[in-house]
């Protein structure tokens, strides 16, 4: 009997990227640093200008959650695995995202708003290295009721596997709560990104990301997510495996079905621990680092890939470094001239 790809339902921030190299001084000019993901605010808004007129930005469809969409899409390789929930405007940017997502074949569920611009991230990327700093604008409209309406519940009871970005905890965290307990309801699994640092800082976000956690099946993040995790649940572990293994052994609400954490490190190896077990996967060496945005974001996509097909722990994670290796040698999260990984 041939094995059925799950369908993978996501809800993000879509965004459209403005990418461009920059030096140390443009950095220190809006007061960011490398490796961080910040919300703008008033006094951040001029980058965008900035970029446009003196950077020859590149313009690429984006959001954390809608780049791992994508890559998901790419490497289950059937028609409709994966579904893409967001807001955007009724602009020009939010016509370039539903014509990128279209070609990238991944099916959108784009919530509308008239008056309000599609979301921006400026993407600064020095020696290799990214900031984000974005501005959500339409992405932060995003709203239960398009949650609750028809044609997403139907998306949502076809899925057998859901993905949030902790991003979504900023203004829809009611919708977060309604998969949560879908999934939970329905026996499927429930994955949510840590996201960035300021989730775990900031205590409405925090208190909101400790009410979905018993319901967290997977939880994915990155080494200086974890950091932050870690002191903000007042482990005793500060290095990344027990940090890791502390937050699998939380309170669960399907106390049979055991939490995976998945954190990734760069370069260095991609920690996966349950309650009884921590993993270290190496990641490959020789690749050549154009941009490391979106590298989080393309592990996260060949990973779930892996598993809607059914694929093991450790094949789900090569496939994850292999996708992220695609990205990270390509301006932005783009894959299109690559070819899939053969499991």
């Amino acid at each position: 009997m041939l094995f059925r790809s799950k369908k993978l339902f996501c809800i993000g921030n879509p965004l459209l990227d403005i990418s461009a190299d920059v030096d140390q001084a443009f950095l220190d000019k809006y007061g960011v640093q490398l490796n961080n993901a910040i919300l703008c605010e008033e006094k951040h808004l001029p980058v965008f200008d900035d970029l446009v007129a003196n950077k020859s930005p590149q313009y690429i469809a984006g959001g954390a959650t809608q780049n791992t969409a994508r890559v998901a899409q790419w490497q289950a390789n059937t028609a409709g695995a994966v579904t893409y929930a967001g807001s955007i405007g009724k602009d020009a940017f939010g016509q370039k995202l539903k014509d990128a997502a279209a070609a990238d074949g991944l099916t959108t569920l784009y919530m509308e708003n008239d008056g309000v611009a599609t979301g921006t991230c400026a993407v600064l990327i020095n020696s290799g290295e990214r900031s984000l700093m974005a501005n959500l604008s339409a992405a932060e409209k995003y709203k239960i009721s398009w949650t609750e309406s028809a044609e997403v519940q139907a998306a949502i009871k076809a899925a057998e596997m859901y993905y949030i970005a902790g991003f979504v905890l900023t203004h829809s965290a009611d919708s977060i709560m309604h998969v949560c307990k879908h999934s939970h309801d329905n026996g499927k699994t429930m994955i949510m990104n840590t996201s960035a640092p300021f989730l775990f800082q900031v205590p409405p976000f925090l208190a909101a990301f400790k009410e979905a956690w018993e319901y967290l099946d997977i939880v994915v993040g990155n080494e200086s997510e974890a950091e932050e995790m870690g002191k903000a649940f007042g482990f005793t572990e500060t290095d990344v495996k027990g940090i890791a293994q502390a937050a699998a052994k939380m309170p669960k609400k399907n106390a049979s079905k055991p939490r995976m954490v998945v954190i990734t490190q760069g370069s260095l190896a991609t920690v996966v621990a349950t309650p009884d077990s921590v993993q270290e996967f190496a990641v490959p060496t020789g690749v050549k680092v154009v941009d490391t945005n979106g590298a989080g974001d393309a592990f996260c996509g060949g990973f779930f890939a892996g598993l809607m097909q059914g694929k093991s722990i450790e094949e789900s994670v090569n496939c994850g470094h292999y996708t992220a290796g695609v990205v990270i040698q390509r301006s932005g999260c783009q894959y299109a001239d690559a070819d899939r990984y053969k499991f």
